[in-house]
């Protein structure tokens, strides 16, 4: 089993930035792949941005040249920068780690204020 528990969400202005943070605990040797999703009221949870473990990234159209999606291995910790953002960001953020299965932590709310 995987545990994911996502930090760093709040309040912003339209144009601030914030960092989110996931750290991951438990069986970590299984972790391929680790990424972000959002799901905004109302709408389907979305793809953010998604790191491998050869550090390769790849980020949703919507999010690209603004998000950067980072991970320390010495601290079991992921992060999102998030940069310019936009109300259209506001959502609840949802860490995800992939490998024989797949894991989701509780999330953690963004709201960018206009």
């Amino acid at each position: 089993q995987v545990q994911l528990v996502e930090s760093g969400g709040g309040l912003v202005q339209a144009g601030g930035s914030l960092r989110l943070s996931c750290v991951a605990s438990g069986s970590i040797f299984s972790i391929n792949v680790m990424g972000w999703y959002r799901q905004a009221p109302g709408k389907q949870r979305e793809f953010v941005a998604v790191i491998g473990s050869d550090g390769s990234t790849n980020y949703g159209d919507s999010v690209k040249g603004r998000f950067t999606i980072s991970k320390d291995n010495a601290k079991n910790t992921m992060y999102l920068q998030m940069n310019s953002l936009k109300p259209e960001d506001t959502a609840v953020y949802y860490c995800n780690a992939r490998g024989l299965k797949g894991y989701w932590g509780q999330g953690t709310q963004v709201t960018v204020s206009s």
